[in-house]
């Protein structure tokens, strides 16, 4: 049994409330059980220098945590003059993750920059990221697409990410922090709507997990990123 009592192919419950912020073109909340993060997307009508005059669009994102999303309070990042190798990691990850369903020559010489801030943790803060990214992308292109400025829908396909791993024993579902921190192996997946892969990052903790135990997570991931991407049918439409 786990310990929240879900089956094994059960994620968390999921709840994504839209347009939670006054200025950005878009915005969510994204509630994956006791993870919860605000994520908002705001157009640019410039590229990075590297994208300059090539018609070309960029969809990037940051992520960050507040100082008490956890149990215990951390320094903000700012405090410290630089960030953590593990937020340029995750920020990088969703960034990958959101383009891999964008059209840049439909997106136009412009950039939206995803912002994902976890309020509060609880395991699986950069599947929710991009999860909820997605919804936040898919409102500032609907802006777009209505005020004009752009003519085409750039958007190719959802994109929602989930956690699977094997806790003793059992390979499970969408990990919350108390199955995470004691997880033999753990994977984030990546994926679109149409179960396309786009990332999959896993690993050992300890024993080495066999190609079965892999297609068993795998299968779990996809049963995952079809209610994930339900949820953001419902959350947009």
């Amino acid at each position: 049994m786990r310990p929240s009592g879900r089956a094994a192919d059960a994620l968390r419950p999921v709840f994504i409330e839209t347009g939670v912020t006054k200025h950005a073109e878009g915005s969510c909340l994204i509630r994956c059980g006791d993870t919860h993060v605000l994520c908002t997307a705001s157009v640019e009508e410039r590229v990075p220098p590297f994208l300059r005059n090539t018609g070309l669009g960029w969809v990037t994102a940051e992520y960050g945590m507040l100082p008490r999303a956890t149990t215990t309070r951390n320094r903000r990042e700012a405090q410290a003059g630089k960030q953590s190798g593990r937020t340029q990691e995750i920020q990088r990850l969703i960034g990958r993750s959101l383009r891999a369903s964008v059209d840049r020559v439909a997106l136009g010489e412009r950039q939206i920059t995803v912002d994902c801030d976890v309020i509060q943790a609880d395991g699986g803060t950069r599947c929710a990221s991009i999860t909820g990214g997605w919804v936040a992308l898919r409102l500032a292109v609907n802006t777009l697409l209505k005020a004009g400025e752009i003519k085409s829908d750039p958007l190719t396909d959802h994109v929602a990410a989930v956690s699977c791993g094997i806790v003793t024993g059992t390979p499970v579902l969408d990990l919350d922090y108390t199955e995470d921190s004691n997880a033999g192996t753990d994977a984030n997946f990546v994926m679109t709507g149409s179960g396309g892969l786009v990332e999959i990052q896993g690993s050992a903790e300890g024993a080495t997990f066999s190609r079965a135990e892999f297609d068993q997570l795998m299968n779990l991931a996809e049963i995952g990123v079809r209610d994930l991407v339900a949820a953001q049918k419902d959350a947009v439409e």
